[in-house]
């Protein structure tokens, strides 16, 4: 019987080092921890390196890694516990190659519904708009520079799958890659509370008929002035409660579910 690894395993140093954004840059590679973000890799093997798995999960998850086409190698719970980034780490991690495609890909074929995030800040809200985006049938997700990254621990875990769904493009120049969609045909769409445009009149008057990108700006500051200016409209959300406002992973979803009832 092969002997765990460790936490002090030349495998194991090297994928902790996937616990932080610079390493995960500098090898290519990224975690994703638990059976969720795990199964969804392996749909995608090519895309998997290799697979930790402590004893007990091992066991709890043998229909999952029954005939795995990759290496699933057993670790100490310790080692599990280096990889994680939770307090209760589930014992059952993947090392995946990252997933980015160049924003020019986008280009050729817009998709229907795409999303573009500017300075977005929190690595959940990050995780949250991937998961949202894909339940509503969007085909990337733009992470403009400045922003959170997609593959951090948090990010990998909010999104509870759907990274693996998704387009990912990261550190996008936003300001030159908005114009060059908008020749491409796709109608640019921000999210702003101070819009002049209702979100419902848009829909109304087909503005969500695609291709459409939605723009969403910074936890605390918005869109940023120059990025709202190139939109095609600054689009609000009517509320006709007292909320003084949404957050945004909230607001993300409200906008991209009427986007995809307008789409049929």
């Amino acid at each position: 019987m092969t002997e765990p690894l460790t936490e002090r395993s030349a495998r194991i140093v090297a994928a902790r080092k996937l616990t932080r954004r610079t390493g995960r840059d500098a090898a290519g590679l990224f975690l994703a921890e638990g059976r969720q973000a795990v199964g969804e890799a392996l749909a995608d093997p090519a895309g998997v390196r290799e697979v930790f798995a402590t004893e007990a999960a091992a066991t709890a998850h043998a229909d999952l890694l029954a005939g795995s086409p990759v290496p699933v190698r057993p670790v100490t719970d310790r080692a599990a516990a280096a990889l994680s980034e939770t307090v209760t780490p589930q014992g059952l991690v993947a090392v995946c190659a990252l997933r980015d495609v160049p924003a020019d890909s986008l280009l050729g074929a817009p998709p229907q519904l795409a999303v573009a995030l500017a300075e977005l800040a929190d690595p959940g809200n990050a995780g949250t708009v991937l998961r949202t985006a894909d339940a509503c049938g969007a085909g990337a997700v733009v992470f403009g520079a400045g922003s959170a990254d997609p593959y951090g621990g948090k990010a990998v875990r909010a999104s509870a799958g759907s990274l693996f769904h998704l387009d990912v493009v990261r550190g996008a120049p936003l300001p030159g890659l908005l114009p060059r969609l908008q020749a491409a045909g796709v109608t640019v769409l921000a999210a702003d509370g101070g819009g002049e445009a209702a979100l419902d009149e848009v829909a109304g008057t087909g503005g969500l008929a695609g291709p459409v990108l939605w723009l969403f700006g910074n936890e605390a500051r918005g869109v940023p002035a120059e990025l709202a200016a190139l939109a095609d409209a600054r689009v609000r959300i009517p509320m006709r409660g007292r909320a003084e406002s949404l957050n945004l992973a909230a607001a993300a979803a409200i906008c991209l579910y009427a986007t995809q009832l307008a789409q049929g």
